[in-house]
Order: C-alpha cells, then structure tokens, then sequence
C-alpha cells in the first residue's frame, strides 16, 4: 500500500474497481473512447506534476549496481536523486514500492506501434512508395491514440524507435516516449537514424545484385557530397545529371556528416561485411540491424565499433540468414559488440521484456540483457537523457512485481516523463466487458 496526503491506494492503481489477471490488478471503470486508453486528461497529468518519492523498493539503475530498499526522486519530470539513504522531501507523494523491482523503462529500438492500426498489414503507416526515399519521416503518421500504444507499456515499454518499413533507403526512424495528447508530446528526436536495407529485400535496387546495390548507395553518397559543394552549381544546372532529386539527397547529408547514425540492415555476414566497407569509406556513425550472421564477423564488428540491434529469438535459417543462432547476441557481447535488443514482431512491442529474457536463457548476462534494452538503444540513437536511473535523467521508469524478465512478473507502475499512466489497454476494455456473460 502507499499512502497520499493520508489516503490509501494500491501499488496496482487508485481507482476504486479492480479485477486480477495473471495477477495483475487492472484499472476499472470501463471507458469507450479508445483515446482515453492512450493518454491521460490534462487535469489528471497536472496533478501529478508535484514531487513522486518511490520507497522500497530494489533499484537497478544500469548506470551502477542494484540498490537495495532504495528511494527515486522525481520532481518535475526528472530524476532529482536515486539511492538508498535519499531524504524524502516534504510533500512528496511517497509509492511504496517494498518487495518491488524498479528499473528504467524499456526502449524498443524496432518498433512500430502508434503507425497504424496495432501493427496490422495494410494499416501502417510507416513507409511510401520507391526504393530512394531518405527524406521520408513518419513522424506524423504517428497517431498518440492507437491502441498499441498503451499495450507497449504494458510490457513495460515507455519509448521507441519507430523504423520506416520499405526497400533500399526508406527513410529516417523518429524516437518517442510512449505517452502524450500529440505528436510533439511524443517526439523524443524527429530522426534519431536514417536507414539503409543491404538485405535480399533491396537487391533489386541494384539491378539483381548485391554489387550492383553497393554500387547505387555509393553513387548516391557521393551525388550528396557533390550536391552539397556544387549548390549554386546545380542551382543552374551547371552540374551533370544527379541520381536522385534534391531534397533526397539534401535528406542524406546529416547523416553523411556524422550527425545522425546509419543503421543498416544487414542479415548475412556478406552484407554486415559490405556495411562495415561502407562506414570506413565515408566515415560514418553506423548501427547494424538485425545482424543474424554477426556472431560470424563479431571481432570485425567490435573493432570497427558498431552496435547491434538484433532479434535474439531469430533462430530459423533461411536463405537470408542460414547462421541463424539463438546465442547470438552471448557470441556478440563476448566479442565486444554493443547489443541491443528489440525483437521486432508486428504489434508485439509488450513483449520486448521476454526476448530480453530469452537472450539471457541463451548465455547473455542478466545486466547486459537489462542494458541492451535501456541505456544502450538510447546512447546508440543518441537521446542519452533516458535509459538510465540517475539524477537529471528523464524520470522513464517502470515498478515491477518482480524480475521483469520472468514470464509470471507484470508492471505494475509505469512513468513516463515523471507522470504515471494507466495500464488499461483495449484488451483489458474487452476482457471486463465479457468476463461475466448473461445468462440465456
């Protein structure tokens, strides 16, 4: 129990009807409006804007080692103090959290629940059409009302790098927080990556051939380089025939520049190997996605200092990929690499803590799968105020029943930006509506 200005509520939630599943006790008060299920009323996030003293429980900040029956302070959207002697301030609303375990929330580097309807195929709206298309952002094709949004945070999630869907070059991957009435509420970073495909998917952008698309991504950096020193040239088309249309090749340059990574996905080693030519001719900041066959070239990974996104539960071979290996991710860190988890099914975002967890079950340390989907996929994308539990950090947190990488554990406080958010979802809507039937 946690008390507020005298008052008792649950660690669960402080509303007054509760159910349980998989003990889990969920909101009541059956609401109809799907937007009600994304985001809190305005009045209902300024109550929460006073200081929130989170009591008892143990802290696994990633940034140090756990801390037993330790306090975290928030004030104003912010962690202002983490610890285990931290003074409470006065008129701090103090949660309880004794026999509980806290940890940042997580951030799903591969995601794309709030672009269309809860993943579903032919309701996205993550990607258009063509093969060259860096200048694409789907940043306001976010909707902060779609219904995989609250059911990410279930699952503990508060954040997400949503990567455009598409061939070739489809695009930069905006980074939100989970929570928020509008876009600019969610926005973290506007482009926190631009993408590259080298996989199968995109050969046909080089005719057929993995040369002939290396050779197109070349053409196209270097017509960007061009394009950048000659402006005034191409302005009077004064400059020979580029291979792409301004504004794309306008798209490219921060990444060229090294203010943006270029996260390539890259499934075979040919293709991890092609990627890793590309960052050394141009000097780039680069991110591997997916990376099946990268325990094969681990070594040359860490050496050129380029993290991993991977799927550690992608372990069916396929012509793309016949290195498919469920230790992965284990072969990778031993090796160096930095890893970042974030299995990317469809509308599954909730389940980011269980490819954690089975990444674990496969050889990877405990500490390392925890930081593989906090502190590392936000250091990697470059929003490095979250991840992490520690002063100054923006207060993402998550207050657990117990081990979140166990199946049976369920989040039973999720914050983003300091506010706490419910944990009804649409599933949880239906499930009350029809858990008593009437009679016939």
């Amino acid at each position: 129990m946690n008390y507020v200005n005298g008052q008792r509520s649950t660690v669960n939630g402080n509303c007054s009807q509760q159910s349980t599943v998989n003990g889990q006790r969920a909101v009541g008060a059956v609401i109809s409006s799907l937007a009600l299920l994304t985001v809190l009323p305005s009045s209902r996030l300024a109550a929460q804007a006073g200081t929130i003293a989170i009591t008892g429980g143990t802290i696994y900040p990633v940034s140090g080692p756990r801390i037993a029956n330790g306090t975290v302070v928030i004030q104003n959207g912010r962690i202002t103090a983490v610890g285990a002697n931290v003074a409470v301030p006065a008129g701090a609303m103090r949660v309880d959290a004794t026999g509980k375990w806290i940890t940042p929330g997580f951030i799903h580097a591969n995601a794309n629940a709030g672009l269309g309807v809860a993943g579903l195929n032919g309701q996205q709206e993550g990607g258009v059409q063509g093969d060259v298309n860096p200048s694409f952002n789907p940043a306001e094709g976010i909707d902060p009302a779609a219904i995989g949004i609250p059911i990410a945070r279930t699952g503990g999630v508060t954040g997400a790098v949503l990567v455009p869907g598409g061939s070739f070059l489809p695009g930069q991957a905006p980074a939100v927080n989970y929570a928020g009435e509008r876009l600019d509420d969610m926005l973290v970073q506007r482009s926190a990556a631009m993408i590259l495909d080298l996989s199968d998917n995109s050969r046909a952008a080089g005719g057929g051939s993995r040369a002939g698309t290396m050779a197109r991504v070349r053409r196209l950096f270097d017509d960007a380089l061009e394009y950048a020193r000659r402006r005034p040239d191409f302005q009077r088309d004064a400059i020979q025939p580029l291979s792409a249309p301004a504004k794309e090749l306008e798209a490219l340059l921060p990444m060229l520049r090294g203010e943006i990574p270029l996260a390539v996905v890259a499934h075979r080693r040919i293709d991890i190997e092609n990627a890793l030519r590309l960052k050394g001719e141009y000097r780039l900041r680069m991110v591997l996605l997916s990376g099946v066959e990268g325990w094969q070239v681990a070594k040359e990974i860490a050496a050129a200092k380029v993290p991993v996104v991977l799927e550690p539960n992608r372990d069916i071979p396929s012509f793309d990929g016949l290195g498919a290996r469920l230790d992965n991710a284990t072969l990778l860190r031993e090796a160096g690499v930095d890893v970042v988890i974030a299995q990317g099914d469809p509308g599954g975002e909730r389940n980011l803590r269980y490819a954690a967890g089975n990444a674990v079950r496969n050889g990877m340390s405990w500490d390392d799968a925890l930081r593989a989907i906090t502190a590392l996929p936000a250091a990697t994308f470059g929003f490095t105020d979250y991840g992490t539990l520690e002063a100054g950090k923006v207060a993402n947190l998550v207050v657990w029943s117990a081990d979140p990488f166990e199946f049976s554990s369920v989040a039973e406080k999720v914050y983003v930006r300091g506010r706490e958010l419910p944990l009804r979802t649409r599933e949880t809507e239906l499930r009350d509506k029809y858990r008593t039937l009437p009679l016939p």
